[in-house]
């Protein structure tokens, strides 16, 4: 695998620049930057304060694999957990030391307990956000050449399960040279514990998924009076990814960002369409089981999204959003506010490409804080946590 001098020169640096440790760890100097985090104290049955264990979900890249996802559980300065490829899925075992300034060391081990890396990097945490994030060099046990180094990036995702349930992607990875198109396709499932609505979301997000597949490559079948393909034309496919906005034993949001390309077309087609599933009734939710009976969220939702969307208007005149279309793709109309996902800062809305501008403009997207909507949050309901 090659990559790039000018990443790794990047990565390199920064890695070095953390490796020079001082005294004290650094101080934030703006939102933007990334902090250490100091660890939660926990009361100890003989007195004393002992360091309360931290288990957070990372996904993200090793040099070109961009299916990377990470579990780790830090405690003090020790760190534990695994990582594994989704197009894999074997795990890979961690154990390793985080010093005061970020910086840490984590070891790998195969299944029969033999070393087979190193990750060597930068643990920083968003001041805006609180997310962390890892950044660094991985290598084999024994390797010594920087240009032999592999860089990394992951990322934390804001998942909060308890016990030993997970989130593990799964992956649909399909091509076929005659028909000349392709498919890549991810999806969450839960792994572990004993809720059965864990195999229910399992169920209707992996029939999802390979519903969109099937369809695609029915469409792709030959048309009998079709002219055949241009040798070297370009071909079609279909990707389908995913980002978990929230997860909780009782609740899970994801959004699945899907694309495809037919062949012969002006340009490619995309959109989102979300999950959000309640664990604790087993049952989809939808907009309305949010809110108070007979509440006007839309109305609010929609009065806050029109607001924003001209602000980012404003400040971005090459948007080409228009008063107009605005107005007409968020107005309160429930067929404007079909993709949702729940966060912990807010109700995120999605505007596919052509909902609020054209097609040029790409799609929109604002987060209606739960301070503005928790008059209206049924307190009964399945986000009765965010309406405090």
């Amino acid at each position: 695998m090659r990559i790039g001098s000018l990443a790794l020169v990047l990565v390199v640096g920064i890695v070095a620049a953390g490796c020079r440790r001082a005294s004290t760890p650094p101080a934030p100097s703006a939102p933007s930057t990334a902090t250490t985090a100091t660890p939660q104290l926990a009361h100890a049955d003989g007195g004393g304060n002992v360091p309360a264990p931290e288990t957070k979900y990372f996904k993200g890249s090793i040099g070109s694999s961009l299916d990377l996802q990470m579990k780790l559980v830090r405690t003090g300065d020790q760190l534990s957990g695994s990582y594994f490829y989704q197009r894999i899925g074997t795990r890979i075992n961690l154990r390793g030391k985080i010093e005061p300034d970020g910086n840490f060391v984590l070891d790998e081990f195969d299944q029969a307990g033999k070393q087979t890396g190193i990750f060597k990097g930068l643990w920083g945490v968003d001041s805006q956000n609180g997310t962390a994030s890892l950044a660094g060099l991985w290598s084999k046990p024994d390797e010594k050449s920087v240009e032999k180094k592999t860089p990394f990036s992951l990322h934390e995702e804001p998942i909060a399960l308890s016990g030993d349930v997970e989130i593990v992607g799964k992956q649909i990875k399909e091509s076929n040279k005659k028909l000349m198109y392709e498919v890549a396709a991810q999806y969450p499932q839960f792994a572990g514990g004993a809720n059965p609505n864990f195999e229910k979301f399992n169920q209707l997000v992996r029939g999802s998924v390979t519903k969109k597949v099937a369809e695609f490559k029915k469409q792709m079948q030959p048309d009998e009076d079709a002219e055949p393909r241009p040798e070297g034309s370009m071909g079609s496919d279909l990707s389908v990814g995913y980002s978990v906005a929230l997860a909780q034993d009782d609740l899970v949001s994801i959004q699945f960002d899907v694309g495809s390309y037919y062949q012969g077309a002006a340009h490619p087609n995309s959109y989102t369409e979300v999950v959000n599933y309640d664990l604790k009734n087993g049952k989809q939710l939808k907009l309305a089981d949010l809110f108070k009976p007979g509440s006007k969220f839309l109305e609010v939702i929609s009065a806050y999204c029109i607001a924003d969307l001209r602000k980012q208007q404003a400040a971005d005149k090459g948007k080409a959003l228009s008063d107009s279309e605005i107005e007409n793709g968020a107005g309160p109309s429930a067929k404007n506010y079909q993709s949702w996902k729940i966060t912990r800062k807010g109700l995120g809305v999605n505007f596919d490409a052509y909902q609020v501008g054209p097609y040029a403009a790409g799609p929109q997207f604002v987060v209606v804080p739960w301070a503005n909507l928790k008059d209206l949050i049924n307190l009964e309901g399945p986000i009765a946590q965010f309406a405090k």
